[in-house]
């Protein structure tokens, strides 16, 4: 009962024109951090730097080990504020449909209360509307058995990465709000062709808000303000606060070892 509670805390926090600001963890030390500041509402992983933290590409992240960081990311935030929702990136869910079951009540017996599924699998290869919708529905169906009706479902889809274009990112976040998803993410891809303020007021529209934008912490990209302004109910920064923290690690480092 208590962690469907948190489910439907985190699930009441996604508010078109008021988005949740999720700051992505990727260990047990920034998830500490993060669960004690007042103005963080809930927790989130992100598997790229989660996977760069013990040194291997974001696709070379297995299940074990992804596992194995939420496991203390977890174990963390409760010791910290137990009352504070936790959402893991769980890539393309890692299998076939008995084993996406198998990995959402694991992540549930972690202490999770929503995830990340993404419709691309593991060999980058796009799944069909259909499949990735039935996915969905499997993880919604596996989170219910487990106790959590109220599991928080991030559909990601990676249709623009894969050349496709907004009106099927519409189609598809439809088909993943349909089979019981709460926001869908849609990504502009690795190369950087991102999604634009008028692509986003599309979905937006199309999605009735239920959206989630991740945030470039650079120069020239909007801030959360601005995303607010669009109308998105969740944003996200992905691996942006690892990738500043590295930065400075290493600039420091350059620093030292200069003198």
């Amino acid at each position: 009962m208590a962690q469907n509670n948190r489910a439907k805390t985190l699930r009441a926090l996604h508010q078109p024109g008021n988005a949740l600001l999720l700051t992505n963890v990727h260990d047990a030390a920034t998830a500490s951090l993060i669960a004690s500041l007042p103005t963080a509402a809930a927790i989130a992983t992100a598997s790229y730097a989660i996977a760069a933290s013990i040194g291997v590409d974001d696709n070379a992240l297995t299940k074990s080990q992804n596992l194995t960081a939420i496991a203390a990311i977890a174990s963390a935030v409760r010791a910290i504020n137990p009352a504070k929702p936790l959402t893991v990136d769980l890539q393309d869910g890692y299998g076939d449909t008995a084993q996406l079951a198998d990995t959402i009540k694991q992540v549930i017996a972690l202490g999770a209360v929503g995830c990340n599924i993404e419709d691309m699998d593991a060999a980058g290869v796009l799944r069909s509307v259909g499949e990735a919708a039935q996915r969905v529905e499997t993880v919604v169906k596996a989170a219910a058995e487990a106790g959590v009706p109220d599991f928080v479902v991030n559909a990601r889809t990676d249709v623009l990465g894969a050349g496709g274009t907004i009106d099927q990112a519409i189609e598809r976040g439809k088909a993943f709000l349909e089979a019981g998803a709460c926001t869908v993410f849609v990504w502009g891809g690795p190369s950087g062709r991102g999604v634009s303020s008028e692509e986003i007021r599309r979905l937006v529209c199309a999605l009735g808000g239920m959206v989630n934008v991740k945030m470039n912490l650079r120069e020239g990209f909007l801030g959360v303000k601005e995303i607010r302004e669009l109308g998105v109910a969740r944003i996200s920064v992905g691996p942006e606060l690892w990738k500043i923290a590295m930065k400075a690690f290493t600039d420091q480092a350059e620093s030292l070892l200069a003198l």
